[in-house]
């Protein structure tokens, strides 16, 4: 016999709150296939669907069925989302990854927009989840009064309440305050992983970079100059050097009429 879904008390929060704001550039967009009037806007739709329930969808992350599906209207809004919810992905980055506990967690923010109440919801909807399996957990958060009376059949889930009028920041969105992966499988993957810079960057104007022909674009090479070490100088002895040979000798081959300077030429051969 399958456990019913206990009861647990909702506490005061900003979704709770009926909001008579002005909507603006801070509030979210709302989603529905009541106000489809192009191709472009289904597209933004399935868009969204995508950034709400997986926060980023790849190729290979994308359904193409649901999607046909969506775009002919032989399903409605809620359909689409819980076919999201129910698919390989959903169950391989969310439910595979996470405790009962924190995929209850997740789910009951992108599906109904909110946070949990308290410990008790939590305990209450992984009660469904293990007694009855993931696919009657999906169906009973999209079948609940809270669900059909913010989202009904043709509205995307969003994140309510985010931004108050009050507040100069709102509260954090989910993927960011719920990551995909909890402390334990994100040391397994091995993130977030340190970044160490060997250099420092540091940002100039382009008014003050320097032109082309600026001496400032030579200094790198006129320190490397300076910084160098001249080459020691070598010590070369003179002892057995034969200062003699390495004078050069030209020979004079043309006769001499003059007899002293051909006797001073005979000399000086005799000499050498």
């Amino acid at each position: 016999m399958a456990i019913p879904l206990l009861n647990y008390s909702p506490v005061t929060q900003n979704s709770r709150v009926q909001g008579y704001e002005i909507p603006g550039d801070d509030q979210p967009k709302i989603y529905s296939t009541q106000n489809i009037l192009s191709s472009t806007d289904i597209d933004d739709l399935i868009g969204a669907a995508y950034r709400q329930i997986f926060f980023h969808a790849f190729k290979s992350d994308r359904e193409p069925f649901l999607e046909s599906q969506l775009r002919s209207n032989q399903i409605t809004v809620r359909d689409f989302v819980r076919g999201l919810l129910l698919s390989d992905t959903y169950n391989r980055a969310f439910y595979g990854m996470n405790s009962n506990y924190r995929y209850v967690e997740q789910t009951v923010q992108r599906a109904l927009g909110r946070d949990v109440f308290n410990k008790q919801e939590t305990l209450a909807w992984s009660i469904i989840v293990a007694s009855k399996g993931n696919a009657s957990f999906i169906d009973a958060v999209l079948s609940s009064e809270e669900y059909l009376d913010n989202f009904g059949d043709d509205i995307l889930p969003y994140q309510r309440r985010r931004v108050l009028p009050t507040r100069s920041a709102g509260e954090l969105p989910f993927n960011i305050k719920s990551p995909r992966y909890d402390e334990y499988y994100r040391s397994i993957l091995g993130f977030p992983r340190p970044v160490f810079q060997s250099s420092i960057r540091r940002f100039i104007p382009q008014e003050q970079q320097p032109k082309p022909g600026s001496p400032a674009l030579f200094m790198d090479m006129v320190r490397g100059m300076s910084n160098s070490q001249p080459l020691p100088s070598q010590r070369v002895s003179a002892v057995g050097v034969n200062f003699r040979s390495g004078v050069p000798y030209r020979k004079v081959d043309f006769p001499i009429n003059d007899p002293v300077a051909a006797a001073a030429v005979e000399k000086a051969k005799q000499g050498a």
